[in-house]
């Protein structure tokens, strides 16, 4: 089904994607499938990944992004790897370009607000790509405990070694869709990092298991890593009223209630939409471009996630790491 991207009469808004890996791909699958919205063109150093991507979708091939933006673009999405987001984002913000960037914004909270502070300037929508949020059943456990008093949330998400992976451990490349889900769960900072890892199979760590507790007290655990040999993405948040439990691969929610003395509760499967994430992802970032809106998750938000990512990664050296929000940064203690 093509979608519709809400523009002004007769305008259309041209895109291009940087990097066309295995997210990449998609990225510019999506662009090509929306109304309203003209995929311009794929840049990519691999020759065989961009000829191949733009002939599937009719669209322009290039070998970096300079080549890109001279053939005309309003927005971009950026899936290089991590390393280069930080340059390649800056050059699109200078050329007066909207920027979407896949998680994490950078490969350090430094770049990142730099990255954020070159969008203010030049007046362009910055987007961070944390594609979970767009989940349909992580929207309805965020439905399903709004306003409650949250007490702990519990995550797993684990699956096999992924070959492409070679730059970054399972923190930075999993855990922390987690850390921003629990952050926008909560609508609160995490303040104390206790995290155990450990470097089984691969170069950097595989085996994370992450405590946090946030500024409104709840506790929260996630459990990652790269040695199951199956995916599972299960999410669990209990609070004073309910308990609810969602698989976030199987889209299937339930929901918990109306716990009585002797040990009896009430059950329900809650409603859960079928949109493809992505494409709500790559709808809103369109839509908030038109309409010159802030978008759903800010270069501020990815850079607060990462921070807490970083912080798991440096107290290797100590047992707790307690992070507090100083202003826009966070200190480790």
């Amino acid at each position: 089904m093509v979608e519709t991207a809400k523009r002004g009469a007769g305008k259309v808004l041209r895109v291009g994607v940087v990097g066309v890996g295995v997210m990449g791909s998609n990225h510019a699958r999506v662009f090509a499938e929306i109304a309203g919205v003209e995929l311009v063109g794929v840049a990519d150093p691999d020759p065989s990944h961009r000829e191949f991507v733009a002939r599937t979708l009719g669209c322009g091939a290039y070998q970096d992004v300079d080549e890109l933006l001279a053939a005309g673009v309003d927005a971009v999405t950026i899936a290089a790897p991590t390393h280069l987001h930080h340059p390649i984002a800056l050059t699109c913000i200078r050329a007066g370009t909207h920027v979407l960037v896949e998680k994490p914004i950078a490969s350090t909270v430094e770049e990142g607000r730099d990255i954020i502070a070159a969008a203010e300037r030049a007046g362009v929508t910055l987007m961070v790509g944390h594609v979970e949020r767009f989940n349909p059943a992580v929207e309805a456990i965020k439905d399903a405990i709004r306003g409650e008093d949250i007490l702990s949330i519990a995550i797993t998400r684990v699956g096999p070694f992924p070959p492409r992976m070679s730059n970054v451990g399972v923190v930075i490349d999993l855990a922390v869709h987690d850390i921003d889900l629990i952050r926008w769960f909560t609508d609160s900072d995490i303040t104390e990092v206790q995290p155990q890892l450990s470097n089984a199979v691969a170069d950097r760590e595989d085996i994370a298991l992450l405590q946090f507790r946030t500024a409104s007290g709840v506790l929260a655990h996630i459990n990652t890593n790269w040695l199951t040999p199956f995916k599972a993405r299960n999410v669990t948040v209990a609070t004073r009223g309910k308990y609810v439990s969602g698989d976030l691969l199987t889209r299937q929610v339930t929901e918990c209630f109306g716990f009585q003395p002797d040990g009896s509760y009430s059950m329900r499967h809650l409603s859960v939409g079928h949109a493809e994430p992505l494409r709500s992802e790559l709808l809103a970032f369109v839509h908030c471009i038109a309409d010159h809106k802030a978008p759903p998750v800010t270069g501020e938000q990815g850079v607060a996630s990462l921070e807490i990512a970083i912080a798991c990664l440096e107290s290797r050296k100590s047992t707790t790491t307690l992070v507090r929000r100083k202003g826009p940064r966070a200190v480790v203690a």
